[in-house]
């Protein structure tokens, strides 16, 4: 289909959540979604932050149906909490893992002893979807729909080969860990989809990466994007797309009626412009030999859970 990220299709009815929802990326797929008319549901860490995301989508969007849950991706104990939460809403039709920390230090940890970046990018989401899996699939089987589960990538892991074989080997080099977590997010939600197929579950799984995104370019928001927000500076700025146009990878894998679980959805430049499925990572999406059993595994084994594939 051709796509329109000023057209989406209606949403109305449908129950989204998205994580690190009161910033950048994240800010900006729950407004364009709540526009469309989902009942968007907002995921951050901070109760504060959280209020200024819903008043700032209420400022663009007056009818907004919009809420919000506390979700500290760096201690599974909050997770938990928030799962709950989100899997006792009466509908759940897609959550938008976007959310992690941006830390660049190689010796940052979460609450429970994590590396950071694998800790909020990875193992806190396999936690998370441990609750909800069962909400995605009732709510899919009541509504006779797919789910969606829509993880973020970056283009850093095609262009960098990093190793997942030993996820407790993280590198102290905060770009490096930062690709190995994106690495096996995608080993993971490519496994996930395969597995899910395999149970007849009623969830799709896809991946995205928003291209480059910066501050220059992105529209003002109250408390979001202005004079009282941080602002960075970024060298690709003359060729990159403000955060909101970012948001349309993650945005398109969950509207577009037309997408399929294991694809993966990319500005068509690579770096901006409208989003379209292109031919995932192989060896991501299928790695040789038993390495998505293993990453499988380990993140299983970090994150304390044991994910059971819901049955359609």
């Amino acid at each position: 289909m051709t796509w329109n990220p000023a057209h989406l299709p209606d949403q109305t009815g449908r129950t989204i959540v998205v994580t690190g929802a009161t910033a950048g990326i994240g800010y900006f797929a729950a407004e364009q979604l709540a526009a469309a008319g989902a009942d968007v549901v907002l995921a951050s860490r901070s109760a504060a932050k959280l209020r200024v995301a819903e008043n700032a989508i209420r400022g663009q969007v007056p009818n907004a149906s919009v809420r919000s849950v506390v979700l500290e991706l760096g201690s599974l104990a909050s997770v938990d909490v928030a799962a709950a939460e989100l899997a006792a809403l009466p509908r759940l039709d897609a959550i938008v893992l976007n959310g992690g920390v941006m830390s660049m230090s190689g010796r940052a940890t979460t609450e429970d002893g994590l590396p950071i970046m694998l800790g909020t990018h990875v193992v806190a989401n396999i936690r998370l979807l441990a609750g909800i899996l069962p909400t995605l699939a009732a709510t899919a089987t009541a509504h006779n729909s797919i789910s969606r589960v829509v993880h973020t990538s970056t283009g850093y892991v095609a262009q960098y080969p990093t190793s997942v074989d030993n996820l407790r080997r993280t590198s102290r080099i905060g770009i490096v860990a930062y690709t190995q977590a994106k690495t096996a997010t995608e080993v993971f939600a490519f496994e996930l989809e395969r597995r899910l197929r395999a149970a007849g579950a009623p969830i799709a799984s896809l991946v995205v990466k928003p291209g480059v995104g910066v501050d220059a370019k992105t529209p003002q928001r109250v408390g979001i994007r202005d004079a009282t927000t941080p602002y960075q500076r970024n060298p690709y700025t003359p060729w990159a797309q403000g955060k909101d146009a970012a948001a349309w990878s993650a945005v398109r894998a969950v509207t577009d009626p037309a997408a399929q679980g294991g694809e993966y959805y990319a500005p068509a430049t690579g770096v901006k412009g409208s989003p379209i499925a292109i031919d995932p990572t192989p060896r991501t999406a299928a790695p040789t030999g038993d390495l998505a059993e293993r990453v499988w595994r380990q993140l299983e084994e970090l994150a304390g859970v044991a994910l059971t594939m819901p049955a359609s």
